[in-house]
C-alpha cells in the first residue's frame, strides 16, 4: 500500500503536487481553531497501517507548530506504521548559538519536540551555520534537498547573459553551485576593512561584468537586509538592476516592498513558502527524496 499524504493549512498545493508525482494517495485533514485559539485536528481518511506523510512548511512556526504536533500524535495514536514530516522550510535552525546569559539554543530544543513524534523528516535547504549536519541535533532520520537545480534551471529559462553573486563570503559555496547549474560565471561581493568603522563592500572586475543581468541568491530572505544591501553595492558598481532569488521568501514585515523599492529588477523565490514572488517549484525535487526515504 502507497504512502499517504496529508496537508497542513497552507500547504495543499504543494501536497496536491507530491501526490500527482509520486501516484500516492491525498488523504483528508481536518484542522481548526476553537474559540478559544486551541487547536482541533481530526483525520477523515484512515491512517491504520499505513504510512502517513505530513506536509507543513514552519513560517511562522509558534502558529503552525501545534496543530502539526497534533497530526503526528494523532496519526500514531490511530495506529499509523509510521508519521513522516515534509517541511519545505524548516524553522528555528537559526538559533543555533548562546549568544547572551541566560539564553538557550533552541533549534535544539525544536529539533527534540520534532524528533519525539516523526520517524522522518525531508526538508530544503536548512539554515546550517554553527550545525553542519541536522543529525547533530535531530534524532530522526533526515533527509536535505538542495534547491540549487531548481534556481540555476530558473535562470537559465529566464534571465539573460546571468552573473550570479553572492552577497557575502558565507555564501559563496552556494552561490556557485548555482552558477555552475546555469552554466554562467558567479563573483562574491568583496568587504575591504580600511579601519573598525570603514568597511568599503565592492565588485570585482566591474567593467567585465557590464553587459551581464546581476542574480544575487540568498538563502533565506526575512528582514531581506542581506539583500537590499548588495542591491545597493550592485547598483552603486554601475551594474545593472539585479534579479534577486530567495529559497526561503520569509518576508518579514514591510521587508519585500522594501527590496522591491532598492532597485531590483525582479525577485523570485521558491516555493518553500506560500509568497507572490514564488517562480521556482520545488515539489519534484521533494518527490526524489521521498521516494529515496
Amino acid at each position: 500500500m502507497t504512502p499517504i499524504l496529508f496537508a497542513l493549512p497552507g500547504n495543499e498545493a504543494t501536497t496536491s503536487q507530491l501526490a500527482e508525482l509520486l501516484g500516492w494517495e491525498q488523504g483528508s485533514l481536518q484542522v481548526r481553531r476553537f474559540p478559544d485559539g486551541e487547536s482541533y485536528v481530526r483525520y477523515l481518511s484512515e491512517v491504520k497501517g499505513r504510512q502517513v506523510v505530513l506536509v507543513c512548511t514552519l513560517d511562522r512556526p509558534d502558529d503552525r507548530f501545534m496543530p502539526m504536533y497534533f497530526a503526528a500524535s494523532i496519526a500514531r495514536e490511530l495506529g499509523a506504521a509510521s508519521v513522516g514530516l515534509v517541511a519545505p522550510y524548516l524553522a528555528y535552525m537559526r538559533h543555533d548559538a548562546i549568544f547572551n546569559p541566560g539564553e538557550g539554543i533552541t533549534s535544539a530544543h525544536f529539533a527534540r519536540l520534532v524528533s519525539g513524534v516523526f520517524h522522518w523528516m525531508v526538508t530544503i535547504d536548512p539554515h546550517l551555520h554553527r550545525h553542519h549536519d541536522l543529525a547533530e541535533i535531530y534524532a530522526i532520520p533526515t533527509r536535505v534537498v538542495r534547491a540549487a537545480p531548481a534556481i540555476s534551471q530558473w535562470i537559465a529559462a529566464n534571465v539573460p547573459q546571468p552573473l550570479v553573486i553572492g552577497p557575502d563570503a558565507e555564501s559563496e559555496q552556494w552561490a556557485a553551485e548555482v552558477a555552475r547549474g546555469a552554466n554562467c560565471p558567479c563573483i562574491v561581493l568583496e568587504k575591504v576593512r580600511r579601519g573598525d568603522r570603514d568597511v568599503e563592500v565592492s565588485v570585482p572586475d566591474t567593467e567585465r561584468w557590464l553587459h551581464h543581468t546581476p542574480v544575487i541568491v540568498d538563502d533565506i530572505a526575512s528582514t531581506a537586509r542581506t539583500m537590499i544591501a548588495a542591491v545597493g553595492h550592485v547598483r552603486k558598481a554601475g551594474l545593472p538592476a539585479p534579479v534577486c532569488i530567495a529559497v526561503h521568501p520569509l518576508f518579514a514585515g514591510t521587508a519585500y516592498e522594501e527590496l522591491a523599492a532598492s532597485g531590483v529588477a525582479r525577485t523570485a523565490s521558491c516555493d518553500t513558502v506560500p509568497h507572490s514572488t514564488n517562480a521556482i517549484a520545488v515539489a519534484s525535487l521533494l518527490a526524489v527524496a521521498l521516494r529515496a526515504m
